[in-house]
């Protein structure tokens, strides 16, 4: 996951969103054909936020996925609208 992290492949942003008022946001990076989230931010249903990312790969309320991502199952989002969630996250 670090070597991902750390690669300057292009980046891309992600969201999804559940009918329980959750979220994720991802940053992916691709590898071997797929999308790997290398940054994802998890926002609760009461608007608690985790980040995750290589230096910080789980806590007792979730972890980074380490599947590769369906991106058919997620937008697209700008990296600003990304940057933000995880900056007001840290």
């Amino acid at each position: 996951m670090r070597q991902l992290a750390e690669s300057d492949n292009p980046r891309r942003y992600w969201h999804m969103g559940d009918e329980d008022g959750r979220a994720w946001l991802f940053e992916s990076v691709e590898g071997d054909g797929e999308q790997w989230a290398v940054r994802q931010v998890e926002v609760g249903a009461d608007r608690t936020a985790r980040r995750y990312w290589w230096r910080h790969l789980q806590d007792e309320a979730g972890f980074l996925t380490d599947q590769p991502l369906e991106i058919w199952e997620l937008t697209e989002i700008p990296r600003e609208a990304f940057e933000a969630v995880w900056e007001a996250t840290g």
